[in-house]
């Protein structure tokens, strides 16, 4: 059988399910294999911090701001260790501290900020005085929590801190880091985070760059002239920006989406924005030929789950739709073999 980007569209329509099987068979995932990204701290990193708040705090028997504080200035990475006790993201202990004190920490510095650390986890705290009056709310606030039992949420909800660290205040806290943890609390407590979730979602984009430098890189062996847009660019003519635009979006001819996604619900969300694209190929007056044709560029077991959604994202782009395996066919079998120069 044929890929649906080798045949003519009217044989695509008759056939549609079965060039929906031959596209389901070429996907490939990688989900058991994530970039590490820049900032990722590794286990030893982890541990050597973790010792050294543990000796701060007298293993967590004087949970307090300054001792904390002496640590952290010289050895950052032990905040990053106090927020995964906490078990918040970044953002969410900003918002937290800002809550409970009249200092107001917005969310986008929390991240950068934790970046940063991430980037140079045994080097001094960066930043001035500001800095340090942001930090020092910030460990004030995590002091107070890991010093209160969980509130009662009632027998339908579940309260953040309700984990076998964090459920009776810093007694438990204290225990654990003493006694060791049990082996089924902790699988359970995985079972509600997921392995590796927080770092999942930090490499999120990047999972999503490694298809699009594989485009880049077919786009520039075949010397074709291409504007990459930025996340959230305004592009005039879109009213969602492509990933890619040939020539250029002055004159676009062929537009390229690059769609990685492991969540077949996710993945619907894409192909129907991969749809909105192609009804913006024909403008009002001009009905009877495309302006610029669609290319979608796929990843992902995502994308292999729903048959419905794989034959409308087939029939939106006229069969062009291209996954890993077969990328290296994206410029003979599409209107980029007519901006080849090499």
């Amino acid at each position: 059988m044929r890929y649906p980007f080798e045949v003519p569209f009217s044989e695509l329509e008759t056939n549609v399910q079965d060039f929906v099987s031959v596209v389901f068979s070429s996907l490939e995932s990688e989900f058991l294999v994530m970039p590490k990204g820049e900032g990722f701290i590794n286990y030893p990193s982890f541990e050597k911090a973790y010792e050294v708040l543990k000796r701060a705090t007298r293993g967590f028997e004087s949970v307090e701001t300054e001792s904390i504080m002496l640590v952290a200035v010289e050895e950052p990475l032990t905040l990053i260790v106090l927020r995964t006790i906490l078990g918040l993201t970044s953002s969410e202990w900003a918002y937290v501290a800002s809550q409970r004190s009249d200092h107001h920490i917005t969310q986008g510095w929390a991240r950068s900020f934790d970046r940063n650390v991430r980037m140079a986890p045994f080097s001094p705290l960066p930043g001035g005085e500001k800095t340090l009056k942001r930090v020092r709310t910030l460990v004030d606030t995590a002091c107070q929590m890991l010093q209160e039992p969980v509130e009662d949420v009632g027998p339908n909800k579940i309260h953040r801190f309700d984990k076998a660290d964090t459920r009776e205040g810093s007694t438990g806290l204290r225990n654990l880091s003493s006694l060791g943890v049990p082996y089924s609390m902790l699988l359970y407590e995985r079972l509600l985070g997921r392995p590796f979730a927080g770092h999942r979602d930090s490499v999120s984009e990047l999972v999503g760059d490694n298809l699009e430098v594989a485009i880049e890189d077919e786009l520039a062996k075949a010397g074709i002239t291409y504007r990459k847009t930025k996340r959230v660019e305004r592009i005039p003519g879109f009213d969602q920006s492509p990933d890619f635009i040939i020539p250029t979006e002055f004159n676009p001819q062929v537009v390229i989406e690059a769609k990685v996604t492991e969540d077949d619900g996710t993945a619907r969300d894409k192909v129907t924005r991969i749809q909105h694209l192609a009804s913006l190929r024909r403008l009002p007056g001009n009905e009877g030929s495309p302006t610029f044709e669609v290319v979608a560029c796929i990843a992902g077991r995502g994308f292999g789950e729903r048959r419905e959604d794989m034959k409308k994202l087939l029939l939106a782009t006229h069969g062009k739709v291209f996954t890993p395996r077969t990328l290296h066919r994206l410029v003979e079998c599409t209107r980029l073999r007519e901006f080849k120069t090499k």
